[in-house]
């Protein structure tokens, strides 16, 4: 079954197929990961969004119909929709809490966090410092291109934009962020 495009997974899944299924998610659930890891700065968070991407996709399965071989630039589509929800939910608890005056500070217990992770938590924390002096276009095509490897024609499906577009905005983020950080993490190797 490893020989198997994406999209012919996703139709035997489609018939219930819980093994595709399966198949589809040990090819893809790392990279959609490590995209909702970027994206929230938590890896408890990243875990916890990566599962709903997946209970999204399963239940959505016979409704979506994939018009490319790849599974990819759907799952990442979906997953930034469901940590944009997340964030807008935790958003209206924090408010709700401080309304009622009963708004803890969170906080982060260190004790399990191997070293390793702190290290990467530091680089990601600076990449995503770097990000946010980009405008939202930008952010999202260093998002989709550099940090989750698409190529740029799976980025323009994914957006819904011309690939053209997809090239201009990675040259000005790439500009912008050589500006703001000559050695920035976020700028692939050549």
């Amino acid at each position: 079954m490893s020989t198997i495009s994406d999209r012919g997974l996703w139709e035997r899944a489609t018939s219930g197929d819980s093994e595709a299924f399966g198949r589809l998610y040990d090819r893809h659930a790392r990279a959609i990961y490590n995209f909702l890891y970027r994206r929230t700065g938590s890896w408890s968070d990243a875990e916890d969004l990566t599962s709903t991407v997946f209970l999204h996709a399963w239940r959505r399965r016979t409704d979506v119909v994939l018009d490319r071989d790849s599974a990819l630039p759907w799952l990442l589509r979906t997953a930034d929709y469901t940590v944009r929800n997340a964030w807008r939910a935790k958003l209206r608890n924090r408010r709700a809490l401080s309304a009622a005056r009963q708004l803890v500070e969170h906080v982060r217990d260190h004790a399990d966090d191997v070293a390793g992770r702190l290290d990467d938590d530091r680089r990601i924390q600076q990449a995503r410092a770097s990000l946010k002096h980009l405008p939202a276009q930008e952010r999202e095509i260093v998002e989709l291109c550099i940090w989750a490897g698409l190529d740029q024609q799976a980025a323009a499906v994914a957006l819904n934009v011309p690939i053209g577009t997809v090239k201009s905005r990675l040259s000005r983020a790439r500009k912008h962020l050589r500006e703001l950080n000559p050695l920035s993490s976020v700028e692939p190797q050549s």
